[in-house]
C-alpha cells in the first residue's frame, strides 16, 4: 500500500511513523535500567498499533483513561492495566468484568468516600481489586497531599480481603504551565519527592506500597532523579503537539501528528485563506493561548510538513478553518490556489485525534503506507 497524499479526501489525520518511533525511543532511552519502567498512557493514541509501538512491539503494562480503552486493549492481549481516573461506584461492575477476563486491573481514588464505596462493593467477592491512592503533588487537579493526615485514613478505609492497596499514583499536570528547563526539572523533582514521601508514610504506618507511579510527558522527559519511583506514565510524548512545543520539551519538527486539509477559498480583503479543517477536524482546543506563543487552532505547514512561518488557523467553524498571518496583517496573506493541500499541527494531540476514526500512516517517502483505526467513547 502506497498512496499519494493527493489521493486522500480531506480533512485526514496523518501520522508520521518515523517521528513517532523517534519520540518513543527518546523517552525509553531516558529511563535508567533497571529503574522505573514505562507504563505508556494509551489515551492519546486509542489505537492498537500505536500502543504496541509504545510497548516495544508486544503487549505490556499500559495506562488508560476509560474502561472502554481497557476493554479494547485487553482484547488485544494487554493484561496489566491502570485505570488512571478516579473510580466511581457505577463503574465497579465493569471493573469486575475486566478482572473476570484475566486483566490485572488497578484503579485509583483519593477520598474516604470512594474507598468506603469500593470496599462495600467488594465485600464477600472472590475477586481482588488493586488500588492506588492518588497523590496531589502540585495542586493541579485531584489527589491527596503527600503529607496530609487523610492519606492514612483513606488507606485504613481500604482494609478488605478483596482490596489490595498497591501504593500511590500522581500526575504533575502543572508541568504544562512550566516555561523553562529549570522549572520543568524542579516540577519533576517535586512530583517524584511527593509521591515517594506518600509511599514512605504508608509503609511506615504498616500499609503496603510497592508501587510509586508518576507521570506527565514534560516531567518524564526532564526528570534528573527517579529514585524511589517504580513506573513512569506518559502519553502525548508519542505524538507531541504544539502545547508540548510551547512547554519546551519538543519542537514543531518532532510533532508526528497533523491534519491534512485543502484550501477551499479566500477572503483576500481580510488576509484569510479558507480550508476544510474546522473544529470537527482540529478540535476547539486552545491550549497554546496561555503560552508565550499563541498558535491559534494550529500551526500551518505545506503538504510535505514544512512549517509556513507565522501562518496559523485563527478561527474555526464546524467544517471551515480560517488561515491568516499571526500578526493579523491582511497584506501577509497565504496566497495559494484553491485545492492546495496543507497540514495543520495540532495544539493538543489527544483532542485532535479524538475527532478522527483513524490514522493515515506516512512512510519515509511521505506516502500513506497504512491506515490504523482508532476508537473513542467510554
Amino acid at each position: 500500500m502506497a498512496i499519494e497524499l493527493t489521493a486522500l479526501e480531506t480533512p485526514a489525520l496523518l501520522l508520521d511513523e518515523a517521528r513517532m518511533h523517534a519520540n518513543i525511543t527518546r523517552l525509553r532511552d531516558r529511563l535508567p535500567a533497571p529503574g522505573p519502567f514505562l507504563r505508556p498512557h494509551v489515551k492519546t493514541a486509542k489505537c492498537l498499533e500505536v500502543a504496541l509501538a509504545m510497548s516495544g512491539g508486544v503487549p505490556g503494562p499500559i495506562t488508560v483513561s476509560t474502561l472502554r480503552e481497557a476493554d479494547r486493549f485487553a482484547q488485544a492481549g494487554f493484561r496489566d492495566i491502570v485505570y488512571a481516573v478516579g473510580i466511581s461506584p457505577n463503574k465497579l461492575t465493569h471493573a469486575m468484568a475486566l478482572l473476570a477476563s484475566g486483566v490485572q486491573l488497578s484503579v485509583i481514588l483519593d477520598s474516604v468516600e470512594a474507598a468506603s464505596a469500593l470496599t462495600a462493593f467488594m465485600q464477600g467477592r472472590p475477586e481482588r481489586l488493586d488500588v492506588l491512592i492518588e497523590i496531589d503533588t502540585d495542586g493541579h487537579r485531584g489527589g491527596i497531599a503527600p503529607a496530609a493526615p487523610e492519606l492514612l485514613v483513606v488507606a485504613d478505609a481500604l482494609r478488605s480481603p478483596s482490596v489490595r492497596l498497591q501504593g500511590v499514583l500522581t500526575h504533575a499536570g502543572e508541568s504544562y504551565n512550566c516555561r523553562s528547563t529549570g522549572a520543568l526539572e524542579a516540577m519533576a523533582e517535586q512530583e517524584r519527592a511527593g509521591a515517594v514521601l506518600a509511599a514512605q508514610r504508608l509503609r511506615a504506618a504498616g500499609y503496603p506500597a510497592p508501587v510509586v507511579s508518576i507521570g506527565s510527558t514534560p516531567t518524564a522527559l526532564t526528570a534528573r532523579d527517579l529514585s524511589g519511583v517504580t513506573e513512569v506514565r506518559a502519553g502525548v510524548f508519542v505524538f507531541f503537539d504544539l502545547v508540548m512545543a510551547g512547554v519546551g520539551v519538543c519542537t514543531p519538527h518532532d510533532i508526528a501528528l497533523s491534519v491534512l486539509t485543502s484550501v477551499i477559498g479566500h477572503q483576500r480583503d481580510k488576509g484569510v485563506t479558507l480550508c476544510d479543517a474546522g473544529w470537527m477536524a482540529l478540535s476547539r482546543d486552545r491550549g497554546t493561548a496561555s503560552q508565550p506563543v499563541d498558535q491559534g487552532y494550529g500551526l500551518v505547514c505545506d503538504a510535505q510538513g514544512r512549517v509556513l512561518p507565522d501562518f496559523i488557523v485563527t478561527a474555526v467553524n464546524q467544517e471551515h478553518g480560517s488561515i491568516a498571518h499571526r500578526n493579523g496583517d491582511p497584506g501577509r496573506y497565504l496566497d495559494v490556489p484553491v485545492g492546495t493541500m496543507l497540514r495543520i499541527l495540532p495544539n493538543h494531540a489527544c483532542a485532535t485525534g479524538a475527532q478522527h476514526e483513524g490514522y493515515q500512516v506516512l512512510g519515509q517517502d511521505g506516502t500513506v503506507t497504512a491506515r490504523w483505526p482508532r476508537f473513542g467513547g467510554w
